[in-house]
């Protein structure tokens, strides 16, 4: 089967879950919570057990391709070239900032500059989930917990450069 015997709209969803897909595992290969660096940090605590970010995250990831992917797709059905485009640029973006931040924290060991990039991450996912609101209001609502989830994440970045 050619690629192009692929309706549109999967190709579409597709594309956008193969670009959420990159990000989780360039994220989780710049991600090392074990080490020595990281175990001696001095935690907020806030702190949330160790196993909760691999199942948050990829809770979240599978939301992000979803509800992106579909809103991409509807935008595609409805000719509106200019939103598509638009919601593209957010979503690379959004993902650009996504993978930075472990690289940032872990690779860079910079929690001062992961802590900005986390809050521009927020700011990011929160436009995402009012783009694709604007899309569909029902759907876009099921992203709000990414940013929710990012504005947590940069407190305890913060709360981890502060007291270290």
């Amino acid at each position: 089967m050619a690629i192009t015997d692929i309706p549109r709209k999967w190709r579409i969803i597709g594309g956008a879950a193969a670009a959420v897909t990159a990000t989780a595992v360039a994220g989780s290969a710049a991600t090392k919570p074990d080490s020595w660096w990281y175990v001696t940090r001095r935690k907020p605590s806030f702190q949330p057990p160790k196993w909760t970010f691999p199942v948050a995250w990829t809770a979240l990831y599978a939301d992000i391709a979803a509800v992106t992917g579909l809103s991409l797709a509807d935008l595609d059905a409805r000719g509106n070239t200019r939103k598509r485009t638009e919601l593209t640029g957010a979503l690379a973006l959004n993902l650009g900032l996504n993978a930075s931040w472990s690289a940032v924290f872990f690779r860079g060991k910079n929690p001062a500059l992961a802590t900005f990039t986390s809050a521009a991450l927020t700011a990011s996912s929160a436009d995402l989930a009012r783009r694709c609101m604007d899309v569909d209001s029902t759907r876009g609502a099921w992203l709000l917990p990414y940013p929710a989830w990012c504005a947590f994440a940069t407190a305890l970045s913060a709360a981890i450069w502060k007291k270290n």
